[in-house]
C-alpha cells in the first residue's frame, strides 16, 4: 500500500522554511504567518515521524532526514510548477479579444494602439471585425459599435463626437470637379453605407436640400469601402470626422463644402454586464476611455 503523501502546502511550507533557515522569512514570502508556518512543518514532521530541522536560539538547521529530503520537495515543486505554467499559464494570461467596426479600427484605433502595447506588454490582443451588431461574438471580451449606445446586457462608454463630413477626391474619374456646394450633388454619385441611420438623407434634409435625389449612388456595407472609392475618384462619401483626419491630412481626400452636421449616433465601447470583468479588459477599457477622452479635449 502507498504511504499517503504530505499537503503540498506542508511542502511548500518546508521548502521555503530550508531555504531560508527562518520560519518568519518563509512566512513574509508565503504570505502567512509565523504560527502558522510552524505549525504545517509540526504536522509534516508529525506525518513523516521524524524532525526535519533543529530549532536554534537564533534560526533553523536541517536535520540529516530534513537534508535528504528537500532535494527531491524542491524538485518536485519546480516541476509542478513548470508543467502547471505550460498548461495553464496561457489561461491566466489570456489574450484580450476586442470585437471592433473595422473602419473605426483603420482609421482611429489602429494609430493609437502602440500607445496600450507600450503600456501593457504583458497583454495579447486579438481582433475580430463587426458590421452587423446582431451577430455577437461570445468570446469577445468587449467591442467597439457605431449607434447610440443602447444595447441590452451592455454597458456603454461613448468614444467619438462626430460630425457628418461630405469627402471626395480633390479630381473625380474623367477629370470631372468636385461639387462646389450641396445643390451640385445631384450631379455627382453618392456614396452610401447600409446600417447607418444617419445618412445621406438625413444630412441633406437637415441642411435644407431637399430637391438632391438622396437616393441614387452605390451602397456599401463598410464605410471603409465607401471612403476608400471616394479617394478613387467614383463619388462623394458621408464620413464622419473622427476618422477622417488621417485621409485629409494626406490630400487623398478633401471635404469639398463647409457644411456639417452633429450626428446621435457615435462609436461606442461595449462591454457585457453581469460577467467577472478580467484586469485586462479593465486596462484596455481605461486606456481606450481616457484616449477618446484626449481627442475630445485636444
Amino acid at each position: 500500500m502507498k504511504k499517503r503523501l504530505p499537503p503540498l502546502n506542508w511542502l511548500r511550507s518546508f521548502e521555503a522554511s530550508a531555504r531560508h533557515l527562518n520560519f518568519t522569512q518563509a512566512a513574509a514570502e508565503l504570505h502567512m504567518t509565523q504560527a502558522a508556518i510552524s505549525q504545517q512543518i509540526k504536522g509534516l514532521e508529525a506525518q513523516l515521524g521524524c524532525a526535519l530541522f533543529k530549532r536554534l536560539p537564533r534560526g533553523l538547521e536541517l536535520t540529516d532526514a530534513g537534508r535528504a529530503y528537500i532535494p527531491g520537495v524542491r524538485e518536485s515543486i519546480e516541476k509542478l510548477a513548470v508543467v502547471t505554467d505550460e498548461v495553464f499559464g496561457k489561461e491566466r494570461s489570456r489574450t484580450l479579444t476586442v470585437r471592433v467596426n473595422l473602419v473605426f479600427f483603420n482609421h482611429w484605433l489602429a494609430p493609437r494602439l502602440a500607445s496600450f502595447r507600450a503600456q501593457h506588454p504583458d497583454i495579447g490582443l486579438r481582433f475580430t471585425s463587426n458590421i452587423w451588431v446582431a451577430d455577437p461574438d461570445k468570446e469577445a471580451d468587449v467591442e467597439v459599435r457605431y449607434g447610440k449606445g443602447l444595447w441590452p446586457g451592455f454597458t456603454s462608454n461613448r468614444l467619438t463626437w462626430d460630425d457628418l463630413i461630405p469627402l471626395c477626391s480633390p479630381v473625380l474619374l474623367d477629370g470631372k470637379k468636385p461639387p462646389a456646394n450641396p445643390d451640385e450633388l445631384s450631379d455627382h454619385t453618392l456614396l452610401h453605407v447600409i446600417g447607418y441611420e444617419e445618412g445621406w438623407g438625413f444630412w441633406l434634409n437637415q441642411l435644407g436640400y431637399h430637391e438632391v435625389d438622396s437616393s441614387q449612388g452605390v451602397h456599401f456595407d463598410s464605410l471603409m469601402t465607401a471612403m476608400e472609392m471616394a479617394a478613387l475618384g467614383h463619388g462623394i462619401a458621408l464620413s464622419r470626422t473622427s476618422l477622417a483626419a488621417n485621409m485629409l491630412a494626406s490630400g487623398r481626400l478633401i471635404s469639398p463644402f463647409d457644411e456639417t452636421v452633429v450626428t446621435a449616433e457615435s462609436f461606442f465601447l461595449a462591454t457585457p454586464v453581469n460577467q467577472h470583468v478580467h484586469p485586462h479588459v479593465e486596462a484596455f477599457r481605461y486606456w481606450l476611455i481616457g484616449q477618446a477622452e484626449m481627442e475630445m479635449s485636444g
